[in-house]
């Protein structure tokens, strides 16, 4: 059976990325590993892939007009919201796919045609198996594509008998979020003690826990404010969330990612690597592997 650990955190820049990156050295053939931050992704930076297969992303619609049929009445350009149609000509940028015009249109001129909105990849690195995506700019519908990327990493597990996929998840509470935290075995959220730290850690545990996933927290950079510190472990005490350990501010951390090396592996005996290591040793603790 596969299991699945997203590593959330309400917001950006909190070191998940990080803390995955190294999670990968660490686990190798354990796992198969997924940047389900498909907006914005960066785990491949650390984790070097090479592509071994592409796929087109068609998760939005744009309309197109048929001039051999078109009558010029200019129904749909009156009536797009979105100012979308000039001229009888659509600008892909502003259609919102919405079929407004299709469905006023007297002679079924206009249709909706999908439109390649990113791109999956299926990946080796080093450690692992990796399954990552891009999403083209200003497109919509990255909770579809995080689904998409969800379902080849599972598979892909099946195929190599991998226990586990880990999946590096997208910062915040939306769409995309939900899409990466539906379904897992455990959420994995970090943190920094900052207040709007414990905010958004707020918002993420009422979300997991919505949704009835097991929740863990990490504290990073847990050493930059000991009140606030405290303050984030008196709430996952309330709220009955274990804390699996706390990252010290480490220069170390930088240097490693300057270099694109997961810090275990760029300083495998500092504190902070083997603070690491004792982390990921209780997540396999914690689901049996």
């Amino acid at each position: 059976m596969v299991r699945e650990i997203t590593i959330l955190s309400g917001k950006g820049g909190t070191g998940k990325t990080t803390l995955t990156a190294s999670f990968t050295s660490i686990a190798k053939e354990k796992i198969v590993v997924a940047d389900c931050d498909v907006d914005a992704p960066n785990l491949h930076i650390l984790l070097k892939p090479r592509v071994r297969a592409e796929e087109e992303f068609k998760g939005s619609k744009v309309a197109v007009i048929d001039k051999g049929k078109c009558i010029e009445c200019m129904a749909c350009e009156e009536n797009c919201r979105f100012n979308a149609i000039s001229n009888l000509e659509i600008d892909p940028i502003l259609c919102e796919g919405c079929g407004l015009c299709v469905s006023i249109c007297p002679v079924e001129a206009v249709k909706l045609e999908e439109s390649v909105s990113g791109y999956v990849f299926v990946s080796e690195t080093k450690y692992c198996p990796m399954v990552h995506a891009k999403l083209n700019v200003a497109e919509e519908n990255s909770g579809k594509l995080v689904t998409l990327v969800r379902e080849k990493a599972r598979k892909l597990a099946e195929q190599k008998g991998r226990g586990l996929v880990l999946v590096d998840g997208p910062p915040g509470i939306g769409c995309p979020v939900i899409a990466s935290l539906t379904g897992i075995d455990l959420a994995i959220i970090i943190t920094e003690p900052t207040e709007s730290g414990i905010h958004d850690l707020e918002r993420i545990l009422k979300l997991a826990e919505h949704f009835g996933i097991k929740r863990k927290v990490i504290i990073n950079l847990y050493n930059v404010n000991m009140d606030n510190t405290r303050k984030i472990r008196e709430l996952c005490e309330k709220n009955n969330v274990e804390v699996l350990g706390e990252t010290p501010y480490e220069p170390l951390i930088n240097e490693a990612t300057v270099k694109m090396i997961p810090v275990v592996e760029y300083s495998p005996l500092s504190d902070v690597s083997k603070k690491i290591g004792a982390m990921w040793g209780k997540v396999e603790a914690e689901l049996g592997f």
